[in-house]
């Protein structure tokens, strides 16, 4: 593995010399954003160069893994050894999504949070932003696992964990599954995976049955974009990849509506961080290649069996989005996980790096704060 360190990129706030355009929202606005207002502000008030300030404020490196450039940011604990835990965010997201839990995460002492701060290790997906995406089928979240156990162990951690959310609990879920020994415990925002329920499961439980319905009907309701993600992602990717309004309603309708956000977006994030995420898909022009993910990915869930279990530690914190996608039950995840933490939440949503940074990061350093005094324990 070859390591380099990199900063942001820094951009004009425009591509490929277009001149800047002013866009309005018409009188059919899909969401409470006011996408016309939030669209303007991004065209005339947002500020990129504060944006990169604060991006570059983080230690990025990018690393040469089996031919694949892989970004990541890497912050050390602040107190000396950390616990090594890489987090990986979903989509629409981007690395900068868990930017926010850094401080809480690398020097928990000073925002009250008992026990050992983390080295922290933020990659991003291949084609997010600053990664590259094989030139070919097959980049599903079980490739990135094995890829993410070769940037830790490059790293030199030889024991870590892991946090995920979306398509990040998948690749997670996989590093535990295919490579268990160096993992200390996974923490999960949400369960990316379906157990198996086939021949040979137990039946399911009432709560079970009931969860399933509410996730079919959000499925109905909101899972059309996955469809055309998984079928025709190139076709949709010519217009989002062309027109900075379509790219932002796109992803920002997602922000809105996965986030436990009571329909007002920016009652759970600012404007400045949302277009940070959509500057950064825009100036590196990663909407296609992220979107491959629902293509590779198309038919991961079908490859899990009866015997697939995966025996490291678990921590499932339960977040509920404004778009009601149903809460599942606790033994819905024991199917898969062995679970010894299950925290359902007060507050936060889909994005809870961004939207609950404190929640988060409190119930990741109990859960590995617990694990650390059971191994510590006499038998």
């Amino acid at each position: 593995m070859t390591r380099s360190s990199t900063t942001c990129v820094r951009g004009s706030g425009t591509r490929g010399g277009q001149g800047r355009r002013r866009v309005h929202c018409g009188s059919r606005a899909q969401t409470s954003v006011t996408c016309g207002t939030c669209w303007g502000y991004w065209a005339d008030g947002f500020d990129w160069r504060a944006q990169e300030r604060w991006l570059n404020g983080f230690r990025h490196f990018r690393a040469g893994i089996d031919g694949v450039r892989v970004h990541f940011v890497h912050e050390p604990a602040r107190g000396g050894r950390g616990i090594p835990l890489i987090l990986t965010n979903g989509w629409p997201s981007c690395f900068a999504e868990f930017l926010p839990l850094v401080p809480w995460l690398t020097d928990p002492a000073a925002h009250g949070i008992d026990g050992p701060g983390f080295d922290v290790v933020i990659p991003s997906l291949p084609g997010y932003g600053f990664s590259d995406r094989p030139a070919r089928t097959g980049v599903t979240c079980r490739y990135t696992a094995g890829l993410w156990h070769r940037l830790m162990r490059g790293l030199g951690y030889q024991r870590y964990g892991a946090h995920g959310g979306d398509f990040g609990a998948a690749v997670t879920t996989f590093m535990a599954l295919d490579d268990p020994a160096p993992m200390l415990g996974i923490h999960l925002s949400n369960l990316d995976l379906a157990p198996y329920t086939g021949p040979g499961s137990r039946p399911l439980s009432a709560a079970e049955q009931a969860y399933l319905a509410q996730y079919q009907r959000w499925r109905e309701d909101d899972r059309g974009y996955g469809a055309i993600q998984s079928t025709r992602p190139q076709t949709l990717s010519y217009g989002l990849n062309d027109s900075p309004a379509g790219l932002a309603a796109w992803v920002l309708e997602k922000w809105r509506g996965w986030a436990d956000s009571g329909g007002d977006i920016e009652a759970s994030f600012s404007r400045d961080f949302l277009l940070t995420i959509v500057t950064l898909y825009w100036a590196t022009q990663t909407i296609a290649s992220s979107m491959r993910d629902y293509v590779d990915n198309r038919w991961l869930a079908a490859e899990l069996s009866l015997s697939d279990a995966v025996t490291v530690p678990t921590a499932v914190a339960v977040f509920h989005q404004f778009i009601d996608d149903g809460a599942p039950p606790r033994e819905w995840a024991e199917r898969l996980y062995d679970i010894r933490r299950w925290t359902p939440m007060p507050r936060g949503g889909h994005f809870p790096s961004a939207e609950q940074p404190g929640l988060l990061s409190r119930d990741i350093a109990a859960f590995f704060n617990d694990l650390a005094a059971a191994a510590a324990s006499p038998e």
